[in-house]
């Protein structure tokens, strides 16, 4: 119960944070999130608690979706569309990591995901306050 009742006033901080967030910001925080909550999934694998790692796995999937959702393939061509494929890889393996508890499987969203975080979070800051980026993230 504490741990649930810690998640949830993390998530409503976060929520709260998010309203005066940059969109450049907001994508940081979509990225953290969802790594935080595969995060809460592979400790709840481990111990087997199904209705906790079907919850968090469930709301990764709905961020990572969100992700996804917003990509913008007129400007972002090559690029945008790698990274649909990628999330869409991302998405069938955590659905893999749910059904069959699958601690791999997580783990390999997580490195990837990172990678994707990493990448983000190294934009130049003239390519982070652009209007591309402000336009892209009201997509959410």
């Amino acid at each position: 119960m504490v741990k649930n009742s810690a998640i949830n006033s993390y998530r409503q901080a976060a929520s709260s944070e998010a309203m005066y967030a940059t969109p450049f910001r907001l994508v940081q925080m979509l990225m953290t999130g969802a790594l935080d909550g595969m995060a809460n999934a592979r400790g709840s694998i481990i111990r087997k608690e199904h209705e906790a790692r079907n919850n968090e796995i469930k709301w990764v999937i709905s961020v990572i979706d969100a992700l996804r959702g917003a990509l913008d393939f007129e400007q972002g061509g090559e690029i945008a569309n790698n990274l649909d494929m990628l999330y869409d890889y991302m998405i069938r393996r955590l659905f893999t990591a749910n059904v069959e508890q699958d601690v791999d499987a997580l783990d390999e969203v997580i490195s990837l995901l990172k990678e994707i975080k990493t990448a983000w979070d190294a934009m130049p800051e003239a390519i982070q306050n652009s209007p591309n980026i402000k336009e892209t993230v009201k997509k959410f």
